[in-house]
């Protein structure tokens, strides 16, 4: 394989030397309730928001088609389980994830899993085509510029034939985030709705009295704020225990990793204020999303899961990825002195 590539790339690079110089480059609490109603912001209904400011893009989501339809899953399994409100928010977000979101993420894990399997291949071909494009450029007289953008250039190409023959480019593995974070706004969006009684659908009105007794333990009224902030930071908690989880699994990482580690650990900070301010069945359907998306992590670390999924082996697959979790979460956050 690595003669073929070498050759393949110097049959190619000839046929650059006659050009070399010119290379391509809601409603108020029931008396005798200690929860809090919704601040005005959260509670006005989106019409009476500024057509021209904010509000105008907001109401048109609020109207949309798939917010309806989110709407319409939400009633409907309501109606088919007879579970009263929160346990119909819970019931809908783990099918939702079982059936959607953990079989794009198993195939997230697959095509992740390939491309990795792939850089050996890749390094060998990149030191070959570096010392083939030294020759050429002492040849020809190439400067660092142009032999650069040639090797550059040429070594996307060859990748790219790579991530072809293989039938895993790295962007399909962004196709989760482009199903799943859209259907947790939808659903957001549709729960707010139902919350302050401006839920596009007959049922609109009839569905916030049913929310306001829908709730269990302290967050009997599903409209207004879980004022305890129990759901709040318990969402904030789950977040960034799936952020140091992803962070643990990484060794070595570059500097803008680090960036990207520090946001995700900020945003999920933030979002606990921002939870406390939306309605609980919002905050509760969130809990539940974040829960769900940290044992769907977990369950994707299980050797006997990944197999089932078909998920190809890599070098950095472990055996006991569960004891090596633990031992390394032991020495960052417990041991460290």
């Amino acid at each position: 394989m690595l003669c073929r590539r070498s050759g393949q790339c110097l049959r190619l690079l000839p046929t650059l030397q006659p050009r070399a110089r010119c290379l391509p480059l809601p409603l108020a609490p029931r008396s005798g309730t200690t929860f809090r109603a919704l601040p005005v912001w959260a509670a006005a209904p989106v019409s009476a928001a500024d057509p021209g400011g904010a509000g105008g893009w907001y109401e048109a989501l609020a109207a949309s088609a798939p917010v309806r339809a989110a709407e319409e899953v939400l009633l409907g399994a309501h109606a088919a389980s007879g579970l009263p409100w929160w346990g119909s928010i819970l019931l809908t977000t783990v099918a939702l994830r079982g059936a959607v979101t953990l079989p794009l993420a198993a195939y997230q894990h697959y095509i992740l899993a390939k491309v990795e399997n792939l850089q050996p291949e890749v390094k060998n071909i990149a030191k070959h085509l570096n010392q083939e494009v030294a020759v050429y450029a002492r040849q020809l007289g190439w400067s660092k510029r142009v032999a650069k953008l040639t090797y550059l250039k040429n070594m996307r190409r060859l990748v790219s034939e790579l991530y072809i023959r293989d039938n895993c480019h790295p962007f399909k593995a962004t196709v989760l985030v482009w199903i799943q974070l859209p259907m947790w706004i939808f659903l957001s969006v549709a729960l707010r709705n139902f919350s302050i009684g401006a839920a596009h659908s007959d049922a609109g009105f009839s569905v916030q009295e049913q929310l306001t007794t829908g709730g269990v333990l302290w967050f009997p009224d599903l409209t207004v704020l879980d004022s305890t902030w129990i759901l709040p930071v318990s969402l904030g908690i789950i977040n960034l225990l799936m952020v140091e989880i992803s962070a643990l699994q990484k060794i070595g990482m570059s500097r803008f990793q680090k960036y990207i580690t520090y946001s995700v650990r900020a945003v999920s900070v933030l979002i606990i204020p921002i939870a406390a301010a939306v309605p609980s069945s919002v905050v509760l359907y969130w809990l539940c999303s974040s829960f769900m998306g940290l044992s769907q992590n977990l369950l994707l670390r299980s050797p006997g899961f990944r197999r089932l999924c078909q998920i190809p082996l890599t070098k950095s697959d472990s055996d006991t990825p569960y004891k090596d979790l633990f031992a390394a979460f032991y020495v960052k956050f417990i041991s460290r002195k």
